[in-house]
């Protein structure tokens, strides 16, 4: 029986990312993984997506190629070709992790792998050995009773990434990050898409007014959309696909050529061995501690299996604060309250911290700014004028509560205001900084600057 000082289960960004840092720390380390090295992330989430929107951004330019003074005749697209281009990237990305286990001499364990009792991996058969064995398998699309997948009329974000023909019609089931970035990416594609929401506004998690604006901009595009509604049946008998919705103001019956359940994720809890460990779950996530230990020593578990919020960062970070507990480094607790949220679709969004809401219901007295990218010269300049910042601030201590932003860009610009909560900048420090000119993130200055009433280009 082969033996390791840690063997991590799973290779998306959580499981990877913590295998190469435990080798680094001197672990001797081993990694399973029953698909391709990346995990979900790499090879069907994160990039794959980003490389469609990219495709989806460039025809949107060169449709709108006269606003710039240019003349692009006859502007198509390929749907082939787009497709094939994000499986490249992720193909790349996959080969890229493949690279870095060997540089960091981590054994890869291709199969399927579940825990066993003291201490112990079995892999199609085989068993391994390890002082600690970290959990990280992560998740994957949730169905629904009322919208059960087929793969081919209703589908998960999966096969949307890869479907053979472009659909005429799309309905998609669910506002958050996944489901506005495809129904963004299909609608400048050219297919008519209706999102449908259960929840009064789309994007849920975001600031009222980022999820207004988002919606403002969706319905410019084209976009239909359904607040409020639920979907309570599907019919796949016919050639199309029939959906009934149930609205305030009573069922509608919607056709498309495709449904995209995208209504949030089922954690990969099951046959992985958890009941024969003994291991504690609850409402379908593994309970850890402030440092990722299960309620049995020498099991670990981090990424969207655990309570925390599902995104790869995330996973990320756990992983790492996990390995180096485990070398006797000092690390303190990830902050759950600072972690950056961002949504490709376009306009893009981006945020940290408490909404506007939020701080109200704390009954905290705060500060609010806010400033429009319709004033931003570097905006204007690139076309890019749809958005806005937003921040808050505690008025007393002037503590950045949060950050909201919609428009280009914006999910590169978030670490600023991650980065200053962490330091703990007041609100006047943000405001001293000097930022430069012409960009975007000059807009975050502003906004701290109409906050405090000292803004200057409103």
């Amino acid at each position: 029986m082969s033996k390791y000082d840690i063997i991590v289960l799973g290779s998306g960004p959580g499981g990877y990312v913590t295998a190469i840092r435990a080798s680094q720390l001197g672990f001797k380390t081993a990694i399973i993984e029953k698909e391709n090295l990346g995990g979900v992330c790499l090879n069907w989430g994160c990039i794959p997506t980003k490389a469609l929107l990219k495709s989806a951004q460039v025809f949107e330019y060169l449709k709108h190629a006269e606003d710039y003074g240019l003349t692009v005749k006859d502007a198509a697209h390929d749907f082939d070709a787009v497709v094939n281009r994000s499986r490249g990237v992720a193909d790349g990305m996959s080969k890229g992790v493949q690279f870095l286990m060997k540089k960091n001499k981590i054994d890869v364990i291709n199969g399927y792998g579940k825990i066993k009792p003291g201490k112990k991996v079995d892999v199609d058969g085989t068993e391994y050995s390890a002082d600690n064995i970290i959990i990280a398998t992560g998740a994957r699309t949730r169905e629904l009773p009322s919208l059960p997948q087929d793969g081919e009329k209703v589908i998960g974000y999966r096969q949307a990434m890869t479907l053979k023909k472009q659909p005429k019609k799309m309905i998609v089931v669910g506002s958050g990050a996944i489901g506005v970035e495809f129904a963004y990416f299909y609608n400048s594609m050219g297919t008519d898409v209706t999102i449908v929401e259960y929840l009064p506004g789309i994007v849920p998690v975001e600031d009222e007014d980022i999820s207004k604006q988002l919606e403002r901009s969706f319905k410019k595009s084209g976009i239909k959309i359904m607040t409020s509604a639920e979907v309570t049946s599907v019919d796949t008998s016919g050639k199309s696909v029939k959906a009934t919705v149930k609205t305030k103001k009573g069922e509608e019956v919607l056709e498309a050529d495709i449904i995209l359940s995208a209504v949030g994720i089922k954690t990969n809890i099951e046959n992985i061995g958890l009941e024969d460990v003994g291991i504690v779950v609850d409402r379908d996530k593994i309970i850890v501690n402030d440092f990722y230990q299960t309620n049995i020593p020498g099991y670990y578990a981090i990424g969207d299996v655990t309570p925390g919020q599902a995104l790869a960062h995330v996973a990320s970070a756990e992983g790492i604060l996990c390995v180096e507990k485990l070398a006797g480094l000092h690390v303190e607790a990830i902050d759950y309250g600072n972690i950056p949220g961002c949504t490709y679709c376009s306009p893009e969004i981006a945020s940290v911290g408490l909404t506007e809401k939020q701080a109200k219901d704390k009954g905290l007295d705060i500060k609010v700014g806010k400033f429009p990218f319709s004033a931003s010269g570097k905006a204007s300049a690139s076309g890019t004028k749809e958005g806005f910042v937003k921040v808050i601030f505690d008025a007393k201590y002037g503590e950045w509560l949060g950050c909201h932003m919609i428009g280009a860009g914006v999910t590169d610009m978030i670490a600023e205001a991650v980065l200053g909560r962490k330091l703990e900048t007041t609100g006047h420090e943000v405001l001293k900084t000097i930022h430069p000119h012409p960009t975007m993130s000059e807009a975050v200055m502003e906004a701290v600057a109409d906050a405090y009433d000292e803004v200057i280009h409103l």
